[in-house]
């Protein structure tokens, strides 16, 4: 185990460095709540690359990457890869239509509201801020519960300390000083995450004796075939796409980038490093079967495949890797949790001047902060009472899952209503949730709807996969059944900027 004290050393100079960075970039550069949420066409196509990595690079790829890996094998290393390339691919496409569309919005909610109105606005706005939350609070609880097992450390020490100077730095600055510490973070996180995947194979022997670890520990992990693995593998595809394409997180950097150019390479470039560092990081939960006292049978009370990769470094790997991890962990949690935290106040902050009697910039301002504060604060408490990391992902996924392509659809469609929105994203939902089998005793306990369930999928593949292929399908019938009656050029007439700004200048050096 790392020593307590240098392990909290290096999680408060860390902190330190990073909150300087944020703070120091962002100085003098906030004049608007426009800077604080958008900072509009501001970013060149380097750095929304790097933005891009580093904001989806939680620590949670230490944690259920690695879990999916060492449950499920090779097959599921290779879904969860993919996956996270999908939405980057995705995002390639539909962002410079979004830009398009409503050229001066700076949320998926108001755009949500523009296209479809009240219902599925308040629908959009519930599944998004509560698939960001958990997110937040996923990754709080991720980097609580490895340093606690690797040095000692209380969680909640760590939980507050992450989630205070996350908050000190993006209340501030905001987007700014997300993507200035983006950039950072992400020279950071290649290097390191290499160092760690490296240095492992090294320490047991190299890649030979890894592979025959695994082979004699359960040789299953290692079929590419058609098994639970690729269904497992295909299931996290349909999650993680559809789950990523509701991420305020994404819809912000469309509009900070300087371009639609920006845009386009910078998502197709994130794509791939996207995908071969998710892929990277699972691969660890592989070699951790092989190599390390785990438990993979998620009935069991001594389940710990979730901290896969930290128990694979207590098995006698030298302090600098441990260490070289922690740092990584610490590196991964601020990327992800400084975004998420701008992307949360922003989802509220921008819909004010539409609820409020003309607010002033210096309101909104505060208000985006106050409200940046609230977010943290709550999901420190709930990170410090959540337990499984991978669940909490894929309760958000499923809801994310069964909204995203009713969204989305109506950017091309001018024949999609929002009760047809709406109703496709509950049809969805509902499918996903039959099949979803964390709450399986939860539903069938319900009377009568309850005997009519069909039964749960422990690989999740018919619940994500229903929830997107459902409600794509009542999509595409309601946009059939309807007239077109949408003008999609009107939109960006009902969205304003806050601020009456023009927009801005890629950043010098960018």
């Amino acid at each position: 185990m790392v020593d307590t004290g240098l392990a909290l050393g290096l999680t408060v100079a860390t902190l330190v460095v990073f909150s300087g960075v944020g703070l120091w970039f962002s100085r003098g550069r906030v004049d608007s709540v426009e800077d604080l949420l958008t900072a509009r066409n501001s970013v060149g196509q380097r750095r929304t690359t790097a933005t891009l990595i580093a904001s989806v690079m939680g620590v949670w790829i230490l944690l259920s990457a690695p879990e999916a890996g060492a449950g499920f094998g090779i097959a599921a290393v290779v879904g969860y890869g993919v996956g996270e390339a999908l939405p980057m691919l995705a995002y390639s496409e539909i962002g410079p239509r979004v830009r398009e569309v409503v050229p001066d919005g700076h949320s998926l909610t108001e755009y949500a509201h523009a296209r479809y109105g009240d219902a599925m606005y308040a629908f959009v706005l519930g599944v998004s801020a509560l698939y960001m939350f958990v997110f937040l609070a996923a990754e709080l609880t991720g980097i609580a519960s490895a340093l606690s097992l690797v040095a000692g450390v209380p969680q909640w020490q760590t939980a507050v300390l992450v989630g205070g100077f996350v908050v000190l730095y993006t209340g501030y600055g905001g987007l700014r000083a997300s993507i200035a510490t983006d950039a950072v973070q992400t020279l950071l996180i290649l290097p390191l995450l290499a160092v760690a995947v490296v240095g492992a194979v090294i320490t047991l022997g190299g890649p030979s004796a890894v592979y025959q670890g695994v082979a004699a520990a359960d040789p299953t992990l290692l079929d590419p075939g058609f098994g639970a693995g690729f269904r497992f593998g295909l299931a996290l595809a349909f999650a993680v796409l559809g789950a990523e394409l509701i991420n305020q997180t994404w819809w912000q950097r469309i509009y900070a980038a300087a371009d639609d150019d920006a845009v386009r390479r910078g998502f197709r470039t994130a794509a791939v490093a996207n995908g071969a560092i998710v892929f990277l990081a699972a691969l660890l939960g592989v070699v951790a079967v092989g190599h390390a006292d785990l438990v993979t049978d998620a009935a069991s009370a001594g389940y710990n495949a979730d901290v896969a990769v930290f128990l694979l470094l207590e098995s006698a790997f030298p302090g600098w890797l441990v260490l070289g991890v922690v740092l990584l962990a610490l590196v991964l949690v601020m990327s992800s949790a400084d975004s998420l935290c701008n992307a949360l106040s922003s989802l509220v902050t921008a819909d004010l001047p539409r609820l409020l009697d003309d607010p002033s910039d210096r309101t909104l301002r505060y208000g985006a902060r106050a409200f940046t504060v609230v977010a943290a604060l709550a999901a420190i408490y709930v990170s410090l009472r959540a337990r499984s990391v991978l669940r909490l992902f894929f309760l958000a996924d499923l809801l994310g899952a069964a909204v995203a392509v009713p969204l989305v659809y109506g950017l091309y469609s001018r024949r999609l209503t929002g009760p047809g929105a709406l109703a496709s994203s509950v049809g969805g939902l509902a499918v996903g949730l039959a099949y979803f089998p964390d709450f399986s005793g939860v539903l069938r306990a319900i009377p009568v709807v309850g005997d009519f369930l069909p039964a749960p999928d422990p690989l999740y593949l018919t619940s994500f996969a229903g929830a997107v292929l459902v409600s794509t399908g009542l999509t595409v019938v309601a946009a059939r059944l309807s007239a077109p009656t949408v003008d999609l050029e009107g939109l960006s007439g009902e969205v304003a900027r806050i601020d009456g700004s023009v927009g801005g200048e890629p950043e010098r050096g960018d």
